[in-house]
């Protein structure tokens, strides 16, 4: 065991602070205490998020859009009533991840910004580069079943684990953060970085920033979209393909379209050159294996995990196909 210290803040301000000095944010706990556990995160101090006010789902004034406070449970959010109607992928993203107890302590915040699933990073005997830089990638030579396809570089193919964060890469979420010098926000598509010589910097958050809110722009599209998860058993399993999909489609043709795909690169893949290639097109399964083929055609696979290139494909005509079907009805 390990000694560390632990504030409980009382307000913002006194949070910004304690992580300003050093301390690591805790909100539900389900990542970083497993972490903990294994002797993978070695925080000196921890600084409990829960009094604070960060809870709340509310309606933005422009346009009909919500703020998702940091806290909010994962569970709760998938249950809210203008999420289920406004937003179904996300409801649907969200209640493919975990178990229903995880998803009652899971918040939104820690969702965004968990680390890795890949096994090496949480074996403190294997290398990794995430783990301990100037190491190596395990992976590369080891099980690579699970690991990405898009994105990757020679120092880490690790696979990003959220179901929660392609959804609001799909509908263009924004992230609001703030420290002690002021509050800025970022795209959640820009918020993960991808690994190049540097996989152990995840995110584009400094040391010293909290995620505060998540802000989901008013986007009708949304209305008709859907998530779907391809995994290797029902429940409690992560990603090996996932597509989160809103299409609109005015008199056979796509008049608007958001594609991201999971499980197949190190961050939230927003599938921009399937979009642009489908925007004006004919929503005919011509159309959508084109785009597919056309998002996935700089993917890299290995000798465990290639079989993910044409599962994306796939599963991403498969999802068009039904929403574009939604759509005409």
């Amino acid at each position: 065991m390990r000694p560390f210290g632990y504030v409980s803040a009382p307000d913002l301000p006194t949070a910004l602070d304690v992580v300003a000095a050093g301390a690591r944010p805790l909100g539900g706990g389900t990542n970083l205490v497993d972490l903990m556990r294994e002797d993978v995160e070695r925080p000196e101090t921890l600084v409990d998020l829960t009094r604070l006010p960060l809870t709340d789902i509310e309606e933005l004034q422009e346009g009909g859009g919500l703020r998702i406070g940091a806290l909010v449970r994962n569970g709760h959010l998938a249950a809210h009533r203008l999420v289920r109607s406004r937003y179904p992928v996300l409801t649907q993203a969200l209640l493919s991840g975990a178990s229903g107890q995880l998803r009652n302590m899971a918040t939104v915040g820690g969702n965004l910004v968990q680390r890795t699933r890949c096994p090496y990073f949480r074996d403190r005997s294997a290398d990794c580069n995430k783990r301990e830089p100037g190491t190596g990638c395990a992976a590369l030579g080891g099980v690579h079943r699970g690991t990405a396809v898009l994105g990757t570089s020679e120092h880490c193919i690790a696979a990003h684990a959220s179901d929660m964060a392609v959804a609001l890469v799909a509908l263009d979420a924004v992230v609001v953060l703030e420290s002690v010098r002021g509050a800025r926000r970022v795209p959640v598509a820009q918020l993960h970085r991808l690994p190049g010589d540097t996989p152990h910097v995840e995110t584009e958050l400094a040391a010293d920033e909290l995620i505060t809110s998540v802000e989901l722009p008013a986007a009708p599209v949304a209305r008709t979209s859907r998530y779907r998860k391809v995994r290797d058993r029902a429940s409690f399993a992560f990603a090996l393909v996932a597509v989160a999909a809103a299409l609109e489609v005015q008199d056979g043709e796509v008049t608007d379209v958001r594609l991201a795909l999971g499980g197949v690169a190190p961050r939230p893949w927003r599938a921009s050159e399937a979009e642009r290639l489908l925007l004006g097109a004919p929503a005919t399964e011509e159309s959508f294996r084109r785009a597919a083929a056309a998002e996935l055609a700089p993917a890299v696979g290995r000798p465990q995990n290639e079989f993910k290139i044409e599962l994306a494909q796939r599963t991403v005509v498969a999802v068009l196909r039904q929403l574009a079907e939604g759509s005409a009805a």
